[in-house]
C-alpha cells in the first residue's frame, strides 16, 4: 500500500524515471544538466534517485540469475545471426518488465528503502531484535545478529555469501572428501575466504567490514586497490581487522571477541564505551528508537551487560545509573 502524498509520489515517479534513463546510455548535455538542475531542487530528490538506482541494479542482478554464468577463461558463445532479433525482443522486454517494477518498487516510497532492498536480495534475514541459526547446503552454520541478511550463492566453482546488512558468525563445513570449493563471505567491498572454520563478518557501513576469527585463520582481501594500505591480508585465530577503500586492511591486534559477539550468547556486553555508541547498538535491537537530545553527554562512558530479551529494563538502568532523563514517546525514547 503507497502511503505517499502527491508530492513524495511525483518525486519517487520522477527518480524512477531518471534511473532508468541514466542506465539506458550515456546522457546528453542538456539532459546532464536538467538532471543536476532537479537534483539540487530538493533535498529529497538525491537520496530518491539513490534508491531508486539501488533499486534498479538490485532488478538486474535478480534477472542476471536466469543466465548462467561463463566458466573462467571460456568465452561465451556469440548468438547465431537468425536468432539476434528474438535476443533483442526479449531484452527489450527484461528492460521494460525492470522498469515497471522500479516504478512499482520506488512508489512505496525511498524512507523504507533499507527494508525493501533487502527482501529483494536476501535469502535469510533477521528483524530487529532477532538472532537466528541456520543451515547452509554444504551443512555450514551461520547465525545471524539483529537486522542482518545474507545472499547464497553456491556455484561449481565456489561457496560464496554476501552479507547485505549487519552481522553474521560462520562456522564453515571444511573443504574434504568431495568438497572441494572455497568459503567466502563478500561484503563492503572485501571478500574473506575461509582458510579454517569459525570467524565473524559484520557490515558497518557500505563500504567498510570488520572481520573477527574464532578458529583457524581467514585471507582478507580488497576487491580494488585501497587509497593506501594494504589491500589484503592474513588473520590467525584471535586477531581481528576493519578494512574500507580509503585505509586498506587495517588489523586491530587482539581483541575480545567474545565480547564483540555476545549478542550470540542474548547479552549486549558494554565495556567503557560512549554512550552515542552504546545507544547505537540498542537502537540494531529494540523496537522503535532511542535519540541522544544532548551531544555533550555522548562522549560519557558505559559499562554494563544487557540481556536481550530485556532491554527496556536495561535503557532504564542505563538512564539511572547516569542520572540522565528519560521522555518516552510512541515509537521513540528522548534521553537528555
Amino acid at each position: 500500500m503507497n502511503s505517499q502524498g502527491p508530492q513524495e509520489q511525483m518525486i519517487t515517479e520522477a527518480a524512477a524515471d531518471w534511473a532508468v534513463r541514466l542506465h539506458a546510455g550515456e546522457l546528453g548535455a542538456q539532459e546532464r544538466a536538467e538532471l543536476d538542475r532537479w537534483l539540487a531542487e530538493d533535498e529529497r530528490h538525491p537520496p530518491a534517485l539513490r534508491f531508486a538506482e539501488q533499486t534498479w541494479a538490485a532488478l538486474g542482478q535478480l534477472q542476471a540469475d536466469d543466465v548462467p554464468p561463463a566458466k573462467p577463461g571460456v568465452r561465451r558463445a556469440e548468438p547465431a545471426r537468425a536468432s539476434s532479433h528474438p535476443v533483442r525482443r526479449r531484452s527489450r522486454l527484461r528492460v521494460a518488465a525492470r522498469a515497471a517494477a522500479l516504478a512499482l518498487l520506488v512508489g512505496t516510497g525511498w524512507i523504507s528503502a533499507p527494508t525493501l532492498l533487502l527482501q529483494m536480495q536476501a535469502d535469510y534475514l533477521t528483524a530487529r531484535g532477532e538472532v537466528r541459526r541456520v543451515q547452509l547446503p554444504d551443512g555450514s552454520h551461520v547465525e545471524l545478529d539483529s537486522a542482518s541478511a545474507i545472499s547464497v550463492d553456491y556455484d561449481e566453482g565456489e561457496r560464496r555469501i554476501r552479507l547485505l546488512a549487519g552481522s553474521a558468525w560462520f562456522d564453515v563445513a571444511p573443504m574434504a572428501g568431495s568438497e572441494s570449493r572455497p568459503f567466502v563471505v563478500e561484503s563492503a567491498g572485501g571478500r574473506t575466504r575461509a582458510l579454517g572454520t569459525k570467524f565473524v563478518v559484520e557490515r558497518e557501513t557500505s563500504g567498510q567490514a570488520w572481520v573477527g576469527v574464532m578458529e583457524h585463520s581467514v585471507a582478507v582481501t580488497l576487491q580494488s586497490p585501497p587509497l593506501k594500505g594494504h589491500a589484503e591480508t592474513v588473520l590467525q585465530e584471535g586477531q581481528s581487522a576493519r578494512y574500507d577503500g580509503q585505509d586498506g586492511v587495517v588489523s586491530l591486534g587482539r581483541q575480545d571477541l567474545q565480547r564483540a559477539t555476545s549478542w550470540r550468547r542474548g547479552v549486549l556486553v558494554f565495556d567503557r564505551q560512549p554512550l552515542s555508541q552504546v545507544i547505537e547498538q540498542l537502537n540494531r535491537y529494540r523496537p522503535g528508537r532511542v535519540l541522544l537530545t544532548d551531544s555533550t553527554l555522548a562522549t560519557r562512558e558505559v559499562s554494563g551487560v544487557f540481556r536481550l530479551d530485556m532491554l527496556d529494563a536495561g535503557l532504564q538502568t542505563l538512564t539511572s545509573g547516569l542520572h540522565l532523563r528519560r521522555l518516552d514517546l510512541p515509537g521513540l525514547s528522548l534521553i537528555y
